[in-house]
């Protein structure tokens, strides 16, 4: 990825299936290995052991290199296949009731930020995927908070962007349970929800 943005839910994709491997055994590691990155980044943060990594996912650092060249890569790609978890998450809840799907899709941004952080604390912010990805994470939620503000649920004078900041805000915030945190989100979820008459 380096340099290059990520314009549209489409490069992101094509990103994400670029980086994939053919060959099953392979994609089995790549995969493997991007679940153990997100885990470790998690619980370690960007400073996580890529030996660590390796050993999570059942395969030799050679293998890790072999997939992810740097360290930088191995941020990018982890990121880019959190957001394209996002928009498919959102395909996924169209047949859902548009509140339960807003929330449901918030919930799920609410954990991709921990990845996030740990990410973009790994590449010092020196990345393009950072703003190019926002913009599918925008062209995938704001339809579930378009369907909810039309089905009288959510408040009208809520836009996207407004609540992805709140909610990033609330999500980067580092909170002594999740249980507190999942509590502030519903709070501020309340906020955004339409009054009840």
């Amino acid at each position: 990825m380096g340099e290059e943005a990520v314009k549209d839910r489409a490069s992101v994709e094509e990103f994400v299936a670029a980086q994939r491997p053919r060959r099953a055994d392979a994609r089995r590691n790549f995969d493997a290995l991007l679940a153990a990155a997100r885990e470790a980044f998690a619980e370690q943060g960007a400073d996580a052991s890529l030996e660590d990594i390796a050993r999570r996912a059942g395969v030799g650092i050679g293998t890790l290199y072999r997939n992810f060249p740097t360290r930088r890569h191995l941020f990018e790609t982890v990121y880019a296949e959190e957001v394209d978890a996002l928009c498919v998450l959102a395909d996924e809840l169209a047949d859902r009731p548009a509140w339960e799907a807003l929330t449901t899709w918030i919930d799920r941004f609410v954990e991709y930020t921990v990845t996030k952080r740990a990410v973009r604390e790994g590449l010092n912010g020196e990345s393009g995927i950072f703003v190019s990805c926002r913009v599918s994470m925008m062209a995938a939620g704001a339809p579930l908070l378009r369907r909810a503000q039309e089905s009288g649920e959510a408040r009208r004078d809520v836009d996207f962007d407004d609540l992805l900041r709140m909610i990033s805000g609330i999500a980067a915030t580092v909170f002594p349970t999740t249980e507190q945190r999942d509590r502030v989100v519903g709070i501020a979820l309340d906020g955004v929800r339409a009054a009840r008459n």
